[in-house]
């Protein structure tokens, strides 16, 4: 057996790698010690917190990546499964998923049919699963109708499969509609017909530029009016609103704005630790892309805010706020390559890859920023094989 020295010799022994700067040289960088963040959850939250969860693509599938989707189901799924050890639900077939980005309608659907059965195996619902338009072709949309009845497609899918919904932004709403009033016709009939209550997503056309003057307009308080219309006027059909737009102050308004019951989940990955925290008028819960790669510290952390153990809870998610910062930097719509990118490194699939071959949209400098960050936030499990393959990734691009 070796001794207490040489285990603790082992644990704090450092790796080093060399790793591009900005002035177009390598640096030497010291790696932290692993991940002191079990997998599984240390207890249970007072908080709903959902993570938008991303796919795993298939490298070894026919077709041209930037054509054709083709998903690793095993592994999406295995993936799916770490999530709920450690207490988080799942937002299923979200923009992280590269929902409309990549990811098309009958891929997310069978994404939503094998994420609610694999649930239900488990014993539990940790789940709810975007329901949209994306089958449609904007510029082939003509009227409001049409909007309508793709919402009403997919939202008989869903709750086919046996998943609540989130009912998920529609460009092809943005180019046919004329009004607010237009918006309020298109809510307030899907909200009737819903089996149970939803979850309304609001997102910023920083996620996507094809969603610019959501709500009818681009100016935001007028915008969020209109969105409090939706929810006032539903109150029983809405469980909550996740809003993405990137700012802690808008989302704190329309939160002091909501009615008793209806629920804000946060989507702002780069102000969420306050905002889950909240004041003493309130706090929003999560729905955010960021807990998919910081998802054993956001359990640890939440875990800590439900024993009264605030200072806990910021003290782990602190370091990840630069991280998150960093990963949803704009282009914001490439978020999903740091996402996979610490997915890969911390070994929940063996390549990097994404579907619509978005592994490129982020540079090395890029990346090289987001695995120090990572690291700094304590979040390689097995940091030799972090290393290792950021090594692998280096090579190909040229650098020793």
């Amino acid at each position: 057996m070796p001794s207490d020295a040489a285990l603790l010799k082992k644990k704090t022994q450092a790796i080093e790698i060399g790793l591009p700067t900005a002035n177009r040289r390598v640096a030497a960088y010291r790696m932290g010690d692993a991940s002191p963040y079990p997998a599984v959850a240390s207890g249970p939250f007072n908080r709903v917190a959902f993570a938008a969860a991303h796919v795993v693509a298939d490298p070894l599938a026919g077709g041209d990546p930037w054509l054709t989707a083709c998903v690793d189901w095993e592994a999406t799924i295995a993936f799916r499964r770490s999530l709920w050890a450690l207490g988080l639900s799942v937002a299923e077939a979200m923009d992280t998923a590269q929902r409309g980005m990549g990811l098309d309608w009958p891929n997310a659907l069978e994404l939503i049919r094998r994420s609610t059965a694999a649930a239900r195996a488990d014993g539990h619902r940790m789940l709810a699963s975007g329901a949209g338009t994306d089958h449609l072709d904007p510029s082939a949309v003509k009227c409001v109708d049409d909007v309508i009845r793709a919402y009403e497609e997919q939202f008989e899918a869903v709750e086919e499969a046996g998943s609540p919904i989130i009912l998920m932004a529609s460009r092809a709403l943005v180019r046919v509609a004329r009004s607010a009033d237009d918006y309020l016709r298109v809510y307030e009939r899907l909200l009737a017909q819903a089996r149970e209550p939803v979850i309304i997503h609001w997102l910023g056309d920083m996620f996507d530029p094809q969603l610019s003057g959501y709500w009818g307009s681009t100016d935001i308080r007028t915008a969020m009016a209109t969105a409090l219309d939706v929810i006032r006027g539903n109150p029983e059909k809405v469980a909550g609103i996740k809003i993405s737009l990137l700012d802690a102050a808008w989302e704190i308004e329309m939160r002091r704005q909501l009615p008793e019951g209806v629920r804000m989940l946060t989507g702002d990955d780069f102000n969420f630790a306050e905002l889950i925290a909240g004041d003493e008028k309130g706090y929003s819960d999560a729905l955010l892309g960021i807990f998919d790669s910081i998802a054993p510290a956001a359990s640890a952390a939440l875990s800590r805010l439900a024993t009264g153990d605030e200072d806990g809870f910021h003290e782990v998610l602190a370091p990840t706020m630069s991280l998150s910062r960093l990963i949803f930097a704009a282009p914001t719509r490439f978020y999903k390559t740091g996402v996979v990118f610490l997915a890969w490194l911390n070994g929940h699939q063996d390549h990097f890859t994404l579907v619509g071959g978005q592994e490129s949209a982020r540079s090395i400098l890029h990346l090289a920023e987001v695995f120090r960050l990572a690291d700094k936030a304590h979040l390689f499990h097995d940091p030799q094989l972090a290393a290792d393959r950021m090594r692998h990734l280096l090579a190909t691009h040229g650098i020793a």
